[in-house]
Parts: structure tokens; C-alpha cells; sequence
């Protein structure tokens, strides 16, 4: 560690801002519509360096960090992250942490820990303690808006990019899913891995069905085909589903007890969890401690510029949702995104200090989000 980190090295300010972007086209899954995606973005200014931090929120979680939580880590120490992210968590009790408030700690999280590996001048899988050199992905779209061409497309391009797994929506319209299946299949041959989403649009009874319908296309990732609140019916699906087929859930956690419930529950074979939602990169890495202690693998939702280097830091690692939109969006807000490489993975570049990203700001500029 050079002299100029050797101390503490106070926060100096926090900013955010965030940015509405349109998709390249209307988008649906099992119980919801959309057309946007708004970037809340969160840098943090400490010895010279910039950490930079998101989440994908409303945008009023931008001023929650402005409002909040700035006030809470401005002229505390950037060397530890961790306190900062404790001494936030307390701060917000009378403003209800689970939601929008979690989501501004997640993308203050990762900008300090961000901050944190550039000031030590490591990747921050370097920082975090790596256990792997990268992470794997699937592939994830296939949103129910989609005619049969765009499916087809979306999917077999993931694989024969060499991503050996790729996801689909279901659910919305359950008469046309038994098709899309098949035009999936078709798309991406038999060698690569299809999972399913239906984002909690079945009822108990027509998931069993389902799960039984699935398992004849060779699915083998069944993600919250009932609410991720029904533990019980997660459950019944995890016993009563077909051999082959892991049920999955979680991307909707926002703090510990959530993920703990669902694993003392029994709900899934494989957890999930988001760290621009689940209290950032401090939060997610005591995620997977839960999992280790179970021998559980966690898979990580979305956001992959970031999440590609926690997933690093995960010991029970299964993969990371290489999900459409926020490719998208990443690769237009970021400079030095990472690209999957012919294996599939997600490998960060230890060359680069922390996320190794750096903000294009005259591109999002026409996205930003005015405050009223």
C-alpha cells in the first residue's frame, strides 16, 4: 500500500444522477410491461480518485443518496467500505430499507468499494478476495413481446457467440408458450442449456402442469414460476418438479432476512440475488456466505458489469443473468465494459483498477432525468 493510502482517506462528496432509456422495443415477461429503463448512477470523490456505483431503481432513488446518504458517508473513511455500508443501514431506519432505499445503498456500496480498489490501485476482484478469474453467464431475453423471428435470433445468437445457456420469458400468454418453446429449441440446438422464466405468473397447480410441459423441451432453470413471496409454493415445485429441472428465485431480495427465509424455507436449488438490490456488494457477499453455509450455489442477477467482478468473490458461484437491457445500457453509459468470452465467461480485466469502468457522460446526458 503506497503512503498516500496508508491512513484514512476521507470521502470528500457523493453525487448522483439518473437516466431514463427507452428499449429497442416494447418488452413484456409474465406480469409486467415496459419500454424504459431508468440508471440511477452514483459517484464517489475521495484522495483524487473516483468510485463509481449503480443500480437500476426509480429515480428517486438518486435522491435518496443525495438526500440520505451522502450525509452519512461525506468526511468518513473510504478505506472501509463495509462501516460505511453498516453505519447506512442504520441511518435509514425511518425510511423503510427494503425497495428504493436498498437500492440507493447498493449503488452507494459499489461506488466506495469501487473507490476502495482504485485508491489501493487493484481490480476489485483483487480487492474483494477472487476465488475464480471470472464468471459465467446465460443469455437472457427472450421477452414475451417478441414475435418468433426475434425470439430465434435473440437466443441463437447468444449461442453461437458460445454461451452455452440462455433464458426466456413465459407465462403472459400460456396457449402461445408451448410454440415459443419450440422456436427456442430449434434456435439454439440441443446442446445448449434452455431455461425459463415466468416471473411469478402461475398459480401453484398450473406451474406443476407446466414444469411437466417444460421438461419435454429439455428445461433446466425454472425461475419464479410461482410469487417469490409464496415460499411454500416454491417449495412444492422444488419437490414435486421434474428431476433435471432447478427452481429458482430471489431476484427480488432486498436485505438479509429475505434470502434467509427463503433458504430455511427449502424454496429453491439454486438462489438469486441482484447487487445493485440486495445492499450492494457487501450485502450480496454475506448472500452468499448463507449459501455457503447450505452448499447452495448463488447465481447473480443482471447488471453484469458489476456483478461480473463480485461473482468472482462468490465460493458457491453457479452463473450471472447476461440479461438484454442492461447490456444495452451498460455498454452506452460505461467505457471498458467487458464482453463474454468464447467460453461463456465474464473474465474483468486485473489490469484495471476496481470496476475498471469509467462514465460516458455526454452520451447519457440526453437520457438524464431532470429534478422537478
Amino acid at each position: 500500500m503506497s503512503s498516500r493510502v496508508a491512513d484514512q482517506v476521507s470521502i470528500e462528496s457523493l453525487e448522483a444522477s439518473a437516466y431514463t432509456i427507452p428499449t429497442d422495443a416494447p418488452e413484456s415477461d409474465g406480469t409486467l410491461e415496459w419500454d424504459s429503463t431508468t440508471l440511477v448512477v452514483v459517484r464517489a470523490h475521495a484522495g483524487g480518485e473516483t468510485g463509481l456505483g449503480y443500480t437500476y431503481a426509480g429515480a428517486a432513488a438518486a435522491q435518496v443518496v443525495a438526500g440520505k446518504l451522502a450525509d452519512v458517508v461525506q468526511g468518513q473513511d473510504a478505506l472501509t467500505p463495509v462501516a460505511r455500508w453498516a453505519e447506512m443501514q442504520h441511518q435509514v431506519r425511518n425510511l423503510g430499507k427494503p425497495g428504493l432505499v436498498a437500492e440507493a445503498i447498493s449503488a452507494v456500496d459499489v461506488a466506495l468499494w469501487d473507490l476502495h480498489a482504485r485508491l489501493l490501485g487493484v481490480s476489485l476482484p483483487v480487492a474483494l478476495g477472487a476465488v475464480h478469474d471470472g464468471t459465467p453467464v446465460y443469455g437472457s431475453g427472450g421477452f414475451t413481446s417478441y414475435d418468433d423471428d426475434q425470439l430465434a435470433e435473440q437466443l441463437s445468437n447468444w449461442a453461437t457467440a458460445g454461451i452455452p445457456r440462455v433464458k426466456m420469458k413465459v407465462g403472459r400468454d400460456p396457449s402461445r408458450d408451448e410454440h415459443r418453446l419450440g422456436v427456442a429449441r430449434d434456435a439454439i440446438g440441443p446442446d445448449v442449456e434452455l431455461f425459463v422464466d415466468a416471473n411469478g405468473a402461475y398459480s401453484r397447480k398450473q406451474a406443476l402442469v407446466w414444469a411437466e410441459r417444460f421438461a419435454e423441451h429439455d428445461v433446466r432453470w425454472l425461475e419464479e414460476p410461482v410469487s417469490s413471496d409464496d415460499l411454500q409454493g416454491l417449495r412444492l415445485l422444488r419437490d414435486r418438479g421434474p428431476a433435471g429441472m432447478d427452481v429458482a428465485a430471489g431476484e427480488y431480495g432486498y436485505h438479509l432476512p429475505y434470502f434467509e427465509a427463503m433458504l430455511a424455507a427449502g424454496a429453491v436449488d439454486c438462489l438469486q440475488a441482484d447487487v445493485t438490490r440486495a445492499l450492494g456488494v457487501s450485502g450480496v457477499l454475506r448472500v452468499a456466505a448463507l449459501c455457503d453455509a447450505r452448499s447452495l450455489d448463488l447465481s447473480l442477477h443482471c447488471a453484469p458489469q458489476v456483478s461480473a467482478h463480485v461473482g468472482t468473490a462468490i465460493w458457491h458461484l453457479r452463473h450471472l443473468e447476461y440479461f438484454h437491457d442492461h447490456i444495452r445500457i451498460e455498454g452506452l453509459a460505461f467505457d471498458g465494459v467487458i464482453s463474454p468470452e468464447p467460453d461463456g465467461v465474464l473474465r474483468p480485466d486485473r489490469s484495471r483498477p476496481g470496476l475498471g469502468l469509467e462514465l460516458k457522460e455526454q452520451d447519457l446526458e440526453p437520457y438524464r432525468v431532470r429534478a422537478t
